[in-house]
């Protein structure tokens, strides 16, 4: 006899995704179990317990009857209970699941307790969990691209302007330049009312910098950036630079100097008020930009606080700063604080927010020719007295009243400490250093980043000639060669700049016969800074001519070995310090395990240099990320890498002969022509002696200046291009291959300094396609032999690296060649 309990649950539920109201009771066709539909699924559970007769006549009644969990009601089961569940869930109705079950459905758990459950917001927004938002109204900049539907219960626009009354105008094509002393007054303002009435503030910018962290629009302000020191900048809107609005916390600031933006941190800014804190003497000294920065921010802050100081004609940029850094580090008295606030009144037109008419963009106006513009300041004005100087001085020498040799041809000056190397004319000091620092920095798209004449130049025009990568600024051209002459440069297809021209005078600008010349002895002498000739040594017999030996530091891609080699000097020993793996894996490759790696040079003692020498030539160029002025972020000489430097100076002084030991000793170190006049200062202080500049473009199809301090013979005599010279990039280029330019400009480690021009252009073209230098030309370029970088699997960027901070192979045979008097040959 078989006994066959038949168990059966089954549970109905329903998720439903979407809204948020009653669910609708589930259609009937749908409770069918089995039907095979995506949104249902049923789940059966069935229990079948069979015994035999036979089995159940040993077991007692108790015992046999074995009651399944929750058969006999949930009362009498172990698990409780639960409770049902009402579940709504937010979105698009997707799907709906349902699962069988022999409980309540939701509509009688409903109906019995007499509960309605209310969806969030069926009520309003004041019985919701959620708050109704204030109404939002968005101003954007720029033309109306497209319209977006506005909810009905958010407030809509045409709601507000019934409300307020805005009188609608159509919006500003392009911003009004910003001047400095007038920033605040186009800015900053609380109580100042529109002609219809509306606060101004609140119409042109809705809460802008309102976190209650302080520094509004227009404050005078010290910003701290990491890599520099604390420098003056005015607190702007950003509408100013065009760009997105602020995080909270964080504010818009222009800088004093060269007027470029950056977005900082409230905890890196501090009021101006503090300037004897925050003033850095060794900054002040070493950078001319830092002091111009100091006196253009005092003059904002003078002029706020109506505190005058007598000038004087001619007087220098040291003697403009004395009164007024006397007046700032005595706290800006009498005023203080109080008189630094941006002023409270405003006389300019309302600013248009709000667009409904004419909300097409206009016909865009055609990119001007051949501009640039730079964050420069300095040079915004035809009325500066800079300006004034130098219509006089032009109107002085055009009537022969004066020399134009007797006064600065960048300021207009009088008594200049030097003679302008490239046009007739003088400079003064402040302009000698800035032509130091400034001349050989060069933009991404290879030209110079500051005008040829006066290294500044808020517009600057380019030269559309191939290989020449001058600038020459508007007011230079208005002023020197006659007003009008840059609107009529803008017009000139092509137009060629002043150094491209053929020799004559323009206005009163001529071009000196002898500029190369001029150009290599302005950056090699140093007024005031003369140090004794070093001490040179009598040429050695060819009987008595030894084998070199070398210490190299930075090594870099072997390049001194190689130059030795290839003039036909034995080298008996060359100690390399390098830390790239990819540098030494050439120089290895290719001079077959003759050269000696020593790694870091930070780890070299005088212990190492006893053991390993003596040594005949020391040769070296620390990196220059930290001198560069191309860096934005550099530390300078005594900070980053810069300091490595000294790592050189004093393994020189360890590698020098000893007293009474007669014998021929030469060194030579090199690094950027762009670096900071003080730290060119510093090294040849250390070094005991001025460097001398040699552009490779001269032996080379490209450029790069490089200063070089040393004691080889015939280091300033004048470098001339030799028979396997490759002095145009045709020259280097492969089979079937054209050069679009005869020179390019200096290659870096970076990928797009290959491009050239201010079109970015590739500089090679081949089957009619434009085409970017391969790595063999761009060995032919340095001087390099074809593949010499072709080791180790490397790809073309890691090669391009490389060769991007080596040194150029011809300019380095130039002043390697007098060696060979001195040592044996092949």
């Amino acid at each position: 006899m078989k006994r066959e309990n038949n168990i059966r649950w089954s549970m109905d539920l329903t998720l439903v995704n979407g809204d948020c109201s009653d669910p609708e009771p589930p259609p009937e066709e749908n409770k069918v179990a089995g039907a095979s539909q995506a949104e249902s699924r049923t789940y059966e559970i069935k229990e079948e317990e069979e015994e035999e007769e036979e089995e159940e006549d040993d077991i007692p009644k108790q015992a046999r009857e074995v009651p399944v969990r929750g058969s006999s009601g949930w009362e009498k089961s172990l698990r409780q209970k639960p409770p049902p569940r009402i579940v709504f869930q937010a979105g698009p109705v997707s799907q709906e699941k349902k699962v069988k079950v022999e409980v309540q459905s939701v509509e009688g758990f409903k109906e019995r307790h007499k509960m309605r459950v209310p969806v969030r917001g069926s009520s309003g927004w004041e019985k919701s969990l959620r708050q109704k938002p204030p109404p939002r109204i968005v101003f954007q900049a720029g033309p109306a691209s497209q319209e977006k539907k506005v909810k009905e219960d958010v407030e809509s626009i045409e709601g507000f302007k019934e409300r307020h009354k805005i009188r609608h105008s159509k919006r500003l094509s392009g911003f009004i330049p910003v001047n400095y002393a007038e920033e605040e007054n186009s800015r900053q303002q609380e109580n100042t009312e529109v002609q219809n009435g509306c606060d101004y503030r609140a119409a042109r910018r809705m809460a802008e910098y309102q976190d209650g962290k302080g520094f509004g629009i227009g404050e005078l302000v010290w910003g701290k950036i990491k890599g520099f020191s604390w420098w003056p900048a005015i607190v702007v809107s950003w509408r100013t630079n065009s760009n997105r609005q602020a995080v909270p916390g964080m504010r818009w600031v222009k800088w004093f100097g060269d007027g470029k933006f950056s977005e900082i941190s409230t905890d890196k800014l501090v009021g101006l008020v503090y300037f004897r804190e925050h003033f850095n003497p060794t900054t002040f000294q070493k950078l001319v930009s830092y002091r111009q920065s100091i006196l253009h921010v005092l003059e904002v802050a003078s002029s706020r606080a109506e505190k005058t100081f007598s000038t004087v004609a001619g007087e220098s940029l040291d003697e403009k700063l004395k009164p007024m850094m006397d007046w700032a580090n005595q706290g800006f008295r009498p005023t203080g604080e109080k008189g630094l606030r941006p002023p409270k009144t405003l006389d300019v037109k309302p600013f248009p927010t709000i667009i409904i008419e004419d909300s097409s963009p206009p016909d865009p106006a055609p990119p001007p020719k051949r501009p640039k513009t730079n964050g420069s300041s300095s040079t915004n004005s035809k009325e500066t007295p800079e300006n004034q100087s130098r219509e006089r001085m032009v109107s002085e020498a055009k009537n022969n009243k004066t020399c134009l040799e007797d006064s600065c041809l960048s300021c207009g000056k009088k008594n200049p400490v030097t003679d302008h190397p490239l046009f007739e004319g003088g400079l003064c000091r402040t302009c000698q250093d800035r032509f130091l620092e400034l001349f050989y920095m060069y933009d991404e798209d290879g030209y110079q980043t500051y005008c040829t004449i006066c290294c500044e130049g808020s517009e600057l025009l380019l030269c559309d000639s191939a290989s020449c990568f001058s600038c020459f600024c508007v007011d230079c051209l208005n002023t020197l060669v006659g007003r009008g002459t840059a609107e009529a440069a803008r017009k000139e297809e092509p137009w060629n700049c002043y150094m491209c021209r053929p020799q004559q005078r323009y206005g009163i600008l001529l071009r000196r016969r002898d500029w190369n010349t001029r150009l290599k002895e302005f950056f090699t002498s140093e007024e005031g800074q003369e140090y004794k000739a070093p001490k040179i040594y009598p040429a050695i017999p060819a009987a008595k001519r030894k084998a070199i030996r070398v210490l190299s530091l930075f090594d870099g891609i072997a390049t001194g070995y190689l130059v030795l080699r290839d003039l036909g000097i034995k080298v008996e020993k060359y100690i390399a310090s390098e830390i790239c793996e990819d540098s030494i894996s050439v120089g290895t490759v290719r001079h077959e395990g003759n050269i000696r790696y020593v790694h870091d040079v930070r780890n070299i003692t005088k212990r190492h240099i006893d053991e390993w020498g003596p040594f005949d030539l020391v040769i070296g160029g620390s990196p220059c990320n930290d001198l560069s002025i191309v860096n934005p972020a550099r530390k300078g000489l005594y900070e980053g890498t810069g300091r490595l430097f000294f790592e050189f100076y004093h393994l020189l002084n360890y590698t020098r002969p000893k007293i009474g030991e007669d014998r021929p000793f030469f060194w030579l170190f090199e690094n950027v022509v762009s670096m900071r006049v003080n730290d060119k200062r510093d090294i040849s202080r250390f070094l005991e002696c001025n460097p001398v500049m040699i552009d490779a473009v001269k032996v080379s199809a490209a450029h790069r200046a490089r200063y070089f301090w040393g004691n080889l013979p015939g280091m300033n005599r004048p470098v001339v291009a030799s028979k396997g010279d490759k002095l145009e990039l045709q020259d280097c280029l492969e089979y079937s291959r054209r050069a679009k330019m005869k020179k390019v400009r200096t290659i870096t480690t970076k990928s797009n300094s290959i491009r050239q021009g201010k079109g970015q252009m590739l500089p090679v073209s081949m089957n009619g396609k434009d085409d970017d230098l391969w790595c063999t030309e761009l060995e032919r370029i340095f001087g390099f032999p074809l593949h010499y970088t072709d080791v180790s699997n490397m790809g073309r960027h890691a090669r391009q690296k490389l060769l991007g901070r080596s040194w150029s192979v011809p300019v380095i045979r130039h002043l390697f060649a007098p060696l060979k008097d001195y040592f044996s040959c092949d």
